[in-house]
């Protein structure tokens, strides 16, 4: 059944779970009150980007992890994608795969998914809720409007353009490994540390404010998903290029250069981890300054970690003596 409501006829279990928590969130003219099988965004003359992600409980989020947390992952992993394509959110629809109706688990999951949907001008159009025997499923497919012809793929980059990211790299899997107990959990004893990596596992920061920037200045771009090192080698792959980039120049939290400096992790365990919803993007050389100074008016920090080379080979990440370091795996991969 869609995720609508059909007024004037008694309601279901599930029309009244729909009633109840997402037609309130349902707030664009587009979507109808939830009062139909589809919803309609209108054209403005821009092209409509679309992606779609899915979060599965035991996969991408934990089973006791607080469900305000896993709404703002839902929705925010899809707006990150959106953001890197140069796109300004338009709206989403939402599937939601649960093993019973929970009130105690939906209000918050909901109140939460309003929240961000408020915040980030993304309003709910429609959608999907079935029953589930296995784990709970969360899918969001989003879309976003840039101008005529003007999304950001991974592919364009060229030799000579400088290889930039946003935020800092590797905090998500140092705050997952942390739930999931281990060396990592014993050795990050400062509570606001543990707290702020936790933070990034469950709750990303989706780099909306870089979209136009991204639009205006790179030559292709994607989010960092699935690993910085993985990331970069498909967008490479795409652009028919490779890339050297200087390991120490790759941006660090305090908590996660404190744990490298110790000798609990290593730089593979932060740029093959995932999760980062960083912006990946290459700028050629005569537009790296206005890049930077118009992340700094967006209150985005941006680091210059390597640059784009001619060849076909996966990219080189060359350690603080000029060493290329051997990688035994660049991302996280379902398969």
């Amino acid at each position: 059944m869609s995720l609508r409501v059909a007024s004037g006829k008694p309601a279901s279990g599930e029309d009244a779970l729909i009633a109840r928590y997402f037609r309130p969130l349902a707030t664009d003219p587009g979507a109808f009150g939830l009062d139909d099988d589809a919803a309609a965004l209108k054209p403005d003359g821009n092209d409509v980007v679309v992606t779609t992600d899915a979060i599965v409980e035991g996969v991408h989020f934990l089973p006791d992890d607080p469900p305000d947390t896993v709404a703002r992952k839902a929705l925010r992993v899809n707006l990150s994608d959106l953001a890197a394509k140069g796109a300004v959110s338009a709206g989403f629809v939402l599937t939601l795969a649960l093993r019973k109706a929970d009130e105690v688990w939906l209000k918050p999951f909901a109140a939460a998914l309003g929240e961000d949907a408020a915040q980030f001008k993304c309003p709910l159009l429609g959608g999907d809720t079935v029953s589930t025997p296995g784990p709970l499923m969360v899918s969001v497919t989003a879309f976003g409007r840039v101008p005529p012809g003007q999304m950001v793929h991974r592919s364009g980059a060229k030799p000579g353009d400088r290889v930039m990211v946003t935020g800092t790299i590797g905090d998500a899997a140092l705050g997952l490994a942390i739930l999931k107990g281990g060396k990592i959990h014993a050795a990050t004893t400062d509570t606001a540390a543990r707290e702020t990596l936790v933070g990034r596992y469950r709750v990303p920061q989706p780099r909306v404010a870089m979209a136009e920037i991204v639009r205006a200045h790179a030559s292709a771009a994607m989010d960092v998903s699935d690993g910085l090192a993985g990331d970069l080698t498909k967008l490479c792959g795409v652009s028919g290029v490779s890339a050297a980039i200087d390991l120490p120049s790759i941006p660090l939290s305090d908590a996660a250069k404190d744990l490298v400096s110790r000798g609990i992790v290593g730089t593979e365990t932060l740029i093959a981890g995932g999760d980062d919803y960083e912006i990946l993007c290459t700028i050629a050389e005569d537009r790296v300054e206005a890049f930077v100074e118009a992340a700094k008016r967006a209150g985005v920090p941006v680091s210059s970690i390597g640059k784009v080379v001619a060849g076909s080979a996966a990219p080189k990440f060359i350690d603080g003596q000029g060493s290329e370091i051997a990688l035994e795996r660049r991302s996280y991969s379902h398969f």
